[in-house]
């Protein structure tokens, strides 16, 4: 492990724990494996009937029980997206071992771009059909989007800094970029951070499908999700959860933590131009990843893999495309997206790919994008990696999550010494 402080003499932070509960698997291994397969994991829907929906397939947590992480009466309370969170957060929690810091010095902070919509949709349903005296009382709990983190808190007694990051798609990067902050300006010592999000709702599918952003291949739901392709035409809706355990370098090593890797830079920023699409030419995006190489203390050639946003819309790629020639030039490193696997996961994606990310760094390895057959011209020439995993030279990678709104937010992970 490297030495306590970076170069500016702000302690360094470290991964020491990760939980996920996603498309591809409720443990990491689980999702690891089915990534480097390049297995996409889209199907019919199957928790409600999308029979009248334009849109009838996407990527879900099968088989989820919360009650072996909530209890049977507590599980009834609390809406799935904060159910996926929960779970994922203790499982990270877990995996990090005693983590033995001052509860007043542990921060939990949850990202997610909606926060409880499955609750909220019931609820105004049975408001209507029913009226106001069938309305639950746990209602706004269920629905508000700071739910997770403050169950969280609750369970495991996490008395530091408690915030929600509701950035859209930038969430979950958000959150673990805030986190950072948190430990490196001193507020906190520990931090757990991610992301949560359950939109596979059928208004959400309509809203998302009339906007033209969702892949309308019903008839092959595996091969919908195309990052970069030259035949993407949308997203694949998804859900899921991701969280990790951070904390100083010193005390990580000190306790005999493992680590899976560093937290080195985090930028954010505004694109300032338009509700849903990305600015034109990815400059937000180009100034967002730059600020992250800055804070890392990085440059460009010291980036050994991007992890894209790569949602496999027109927009969204040509302009992360554009953002990533910016930044790098001619002597782009690979690029991939897990998107064409897992779907996007909305407010858990940037959590989630910045686990993928760690892994990568770590093992030297980088997954395919799954349904990836031909560069488009609008994002050319990227070196998408396709087919099968391939190996790099572990090193720093960087990860990048656009959200709806113009926000930005891209985290750079380095292996751990």
């Amino acid at each position: 492990m490297s030495d306590a402080v970076d170069e500016r003499g702000r302690p360094r932070v470290v991964v020491t724990g990760l939980g996920v509960k996603v498309p591809a698997g409720s443990t990491v291994a689980e999702a690891w494996a089915v990534l480097l397969a390049g297995r996409s994991v889209a199907g019919p829907i199957t928790r409600f009937d999308p029979s009248e929906l334009p849109i009838r397939f996407g990527c879900e947590v099968c088989d989820w029980d919360p009650v072996p992480y909530l209890g049977p009466k507590e599980s009834r309370r609390v809406d799935r997206s904060a159910q996926l969170g929960f779970a994922a957060a203790a499982d990270a929690i877990a995996d990090a071992g005693e983590i033995g810091a001052d509860p007043a010095r542990c921060a939990v902070i949850a990202g997610t771009g909606i926060g409880g919509l499955v609750t909220l949709e019931e609820q105004v349903r049975l408001f209507l059909d029913r009226g106001p005296e069938r309305v639950s009382p746990f209602f706004v709990p269920m629905m508000m989007p700071n739910a997770t983190a403050g169950i969280i808190a609750i369970h495991f007694g996490y008395t530091g800094p408690n915030l929600c990051i509701a950035t859209a798609c930038a969430a979950g990067a958000n959150a673990i970029g805030e986190a950072t902050r948190l430990i490196r300006d001193g507020s906190a010592d520990v931090a757990i951070a991610g992301g949560t999000e359950c939109a596979l709702t059928p208004p959400a599918f309509a809203a998302f499908a009339r906007m033209g952003a969702l892949s309308k291949r019903n008839d092959d739901p595996a091969r919908a999700s195309r990052p970069f392709d030259a035949d993407r035409d949308g997203f694949v809706m998804g859900e899921g959860a991701a969280f990790v355990v951070l904390e100083r370098a010193d005390r990580a090593r000190a306790r005999g933590a493992r680590a899976y890797g560093e937290l080195a830079g985090y930028g954010t920023n505004s694109d300032a131009f338009h509700i849903t699409a990305p600015a034109e030419g990815g400059a937000g995006a180009a100034a967002c990843m730059q600020a992250a190489l800055d804070d890392a203390g990085l440059g460009a050639a010291d980036i050994s893999h991007i992890n894209a946003h790569g949602t496999a819309t027109q927009l969204n790629d040509a302009a992360e495309a554009a953002a990533i020639r910016k930044v790098f030039g001619d002597a782009a490193p690979p690029v991939t997206s897990v998107k064409g696997v897992t779907g996007h996961l909305v407010g858990a994606a940037g959590a989630f790919e910045a686990i993928v990310s760690l892994l990568s760094a770590r093992d030297g390895v980088v997954p395919p994008t799954a349904n990836h057959e031909g560069i488009a011209d609008d994002v050319a020439p990227l070196d998408v990696v396709h087919g099968n995993p391939r190996t790099i030279e572990c090193g720093a990678t960087l990860s990048n999550s656009f959200g709806f709104g113009g926000h930005n937010a891209t985290l750079v992970v380095v292996p751990a010494d």
